[in-house]
C-alpha cells in the first residue's frame, strides 16, 4: 500500500536545501543542475516532438535553474529561446554561474518589454520565480506572467507556478497556469489545494538526490492521500458479520422540495456499506424513497419525540441534506444536536449551526467554502486565501473533524496533521454530490471508524469514485448519483 505523500511549507523545503548544502556537502549550483536535468528529462517526457523552446528566466535561483534547463536543451539540438526581464547577469549565485555557463556554450537571450509577446514555441518553461516571491506581481514579472498564460502553449513550471502562492495555494494577483509543474527537494502544500491545484496540473517531485534523513529533518505540515491507499481503512468484512455489525445510520432532512437531497445521502450511506438506514424526513418523501429505494427506512418526522424514538438505535446521525431552515427544520436540527450522538453535519445542518456557534460532540462538519465562509464569519476569498488556515480555525471554533471541500478538500481536526485529497475533478461541480459524501462519512463512522479515520477514508472514496464515473462517461454532466456503483466497487478491496 502507498504512503501518504507527505507537504511542507517553503519554509521547510528551504531548510532542507540549507542542510543539504551545509552538512551533506552537496554544492548549490550541484542541486541547481539536478533540478534543471530533471525537468529537462520531464519535459522530453512529456513532449517528446518538441522543437522549439522558450525558456522565461528571472533574476533569482529560480531563473537560474532555467539557464541550466536551457543550456541543456540547447546542447541536445533544440532550438532555445531564452527571454529576461532584465539586461545582465543574475545577481546571486549560483544562477549567476548558471548565467555565465549558459554564455559560455554561445546562449543569448532576449530582454522582455511590457508590450511584447513571447517567441513561438513548442513548450514554455516558467522559470520566472518558484518559491522566491514575497510580494505581489508587478511590473515587468506580471508583464512575463500575463505573456506565458496569453501564449497558449503547454507551460512546464519549475518548483512551483510563478505567482501561486506555495504555502496557502492561492494567488493574490496574476500567476502562471502551467501544464505539468516539476517541483524540488520536497512536496509544497499549497500545489494540492485550490487555485493551486488548478495552476500547477499534474505535480512531479524531484527529490534532487537530497537524503531522506535530510528531508525528515522537520515533521510534514500535511499529507496527500490517494486512491491506492483506500485499503487502509476499508478492508474485507468477516465472513459472518451481518447487518448489526455494520452500523446503523438516522439520516435527518428532505424539508418540502429537497426530498432529493436526502435521498441521495441514504442511498449513499446504503452503498457505503451501512447495514441499516432509518429516514427522518416530512411525509410526502415517504412514498417516493420506499418506491425508488425500498433498502432505506424513511418515517414522517414532525416532532422531537419522534426523532428520539428513530434515534433510540442510531450509531451516528446524518443531519441536513436538504433540512432546509424553517421552524421544522430548526426543531429537527435542535432535537438532533440535542441528542449527543456522533454526527455528520452538511448542507444547511451547516447552515443552522453558523447561526447557534454551537459545539456539537463528535461531529464530522464537511462544509464548501459558502458554508465554512458563513461558519467562521468571514467571505468567501478569505477562505479560500488560505484552505489550510480556515480549515484549522474551523477546527478550532467547534473542536470538530473538518472537511473543508473544494479542490483538493482538506481535512482537519484536533490533534491531527491535515490531509489533502489527491482526487477528484470539475465534474463534481453539481447538486447533490456533497449529500452523497454527507451518506458516505456517516456509514463509514457507522462501521466502526472513529471520526477522523471516517472522514480522511469518505472523502477519499467519494473523490476517487468520482474520478472512476469521469473516465467511464466524461466529467461534463456528471450526476451525484453516477458515483454510487463505483463508490461500492472501491469501497471493496
Amino acid at each position: 500500500m502507498d504512503k501518504p505523500l507527505p507537504l511542507y511549507r517553503c519554509e521547510d523545503v528551504r531548510a532542507f536545501e540549507a542542510h543539504a548544502i551545509e552538512h551533506d556537502g552537496i554544492d548549490a549550483y550541484a542541486l541547481m543542475t539536478r533540478a534543471a536535468a530533471a525537468a529537462f528529462a520531464r519535459m522530453k517526457l512529456d513532449w517528446p516532438m518538441a522543437r522549439r523552446i522558450c525558456v522565461v528566466c528571472g533574476q533569482g535561483n529560480n531563473g537560474g535553474d532555467g539557464f541550466v534547463l536551457a543550456r541543456l536543451s540547447r546542447l541536445a539540438g533544440l532550438q532555445v529561446t531564452l527571454v529576461v526581464g532584465h539586461e545582465g547577469e543574475p545577481a546571486a549565485d549560483p544562477a549567476r554561474r548558471a548565467y555565465a555557463h549558459w554564455r559560455e556554450t554561445g546562449g543569448e537571450e532576449i530582454v522582455f518589454k511590457p508590450g511584447d509577446v513571447l517567441p513561438e514555441a513548442d513548450v514554455i518553461v516558467d522559470a520566472l520565480f518558484g518559491i522566491g516571491l514575497s510580494r505581489l506581481p508587478e511590473g515587468i514579472g506580471l508583464a512575463l506572467i500575463q505573456a506565458i498564460n496569453a501564449a497558449g502553449r503547454p507551460v512546464l513550471a519549475l518548483d512551483v507556478p510563478s505567482g501561486l502562492d506555495a504555502d496557502s495555494g492561492s494567488a493574490d494577483g496574476e500567476a502562471v497556469r502551467a501544464t505539468r509543474t516539476v517541483s524540488f527537494i520536497a512536496h509544497k502544500r499549497g500545489l494540492f489545494t485550490g487555485l493551486g491545484r488548478a495552476l500547477a496540473g499534474p505535480v512531479e517531485l524531484a527529490t534532487l538526490d537530497v537524503p531522506l534523513e535530510t528531508r525528515s529533518l522537520r515533521p510534514p505540515v500535511a499529507e496527500l492521500i490517494v486512491a491506492s491507499q483506500l485499503g487502509r481503512w476499508l478492508q474485507r468484512r468477516p465472513r459472518d458479520a451481518h447487518k448489526g455489525d455494520n452500523g446503523r445510520v438516522l439520516a435527518i432532512g428532505g424539508d418540502h422540495g429537497y426530498g432529493g437531497a436526502i435521498r441521495l445521502c441514504v442511498e449513499a450511506a446504503l452503498r457505503c456499506g451501512a447495514g441499516l438506514v432509518t429516514v427522518a424526513t416530512r411525509d410526502k418523501h415517504v412514498a417516493p424513497m420506499l418506491a425508488a429505494r425500498p433498502e432505506a427506512m424513511p418515517h414522517a418526522v414532525e416532532d422531537a419525540a419522534t426523532l428520539h424514538q428513530l434515534a433510540a438505535n442510531a450509531d451516528v446521525l446524518a443531519l441536513g441534506p436538504g433540512l432546509g431552515r424553517g421552524e421544522w427544520s430548526q426543531l429537527l436540527f435542535q432535537a438532533a444536536v440535542a441528542l449527543g450522538l456522533p454526527s455528520v453535519i452538511d448542507a444547511d445542518g451547516l447552515n443552522l449551526l453558523a447561526t447557534t456557534q454551537t459545539r456539537v460532540p463528535a461531529a464530522v462538519l464537511s462544509p464548501h467554502p459558502g458554508e465554512a465562509a458563513r461558519l467562521l464569519g468571514v467571505d468567501v476569498p478569505s477562505v479560500e486565501a488560505d484552505r489550510f488556515a480556515a480549515a484549522q480555525a474551523l477546527v478550532e471554533r467547534y473542536d470538530a473533524v473538518v472537511v473543508l471541500k473544494g479542490t483538493g478538500s482538506i481535512i482537519a481536526a484536533p490533534g491531527q496533521v491535515p490531509v489533502v485529497i489527491g482526487a477528484g475533478n470539475p465534474g463534481m461541480g453539481s447538486g447533490g454530490m456533497g449529500d452523497v459524501l454527507t451518506g458516505a462519512i456517516a456509514a463509514l463512522r457507522a462501521q466502526g471508524l472513529d471520526g477522523w479515520s471516517a472522514a480522511c477514508a469518505a472523502t477519499l472514496l467519494h473523490s476517487a469514485a468520482a474520478d472512476a464515473a469521469a473516465r467511464d462517461g466524461g466529467e461534463r454532466g456528471m450526476l451525484a448519483a453516477d458515483l454510487f456503483p463505483f463508490m461500492r466497487r472501491l469501497a471493496n478491496p
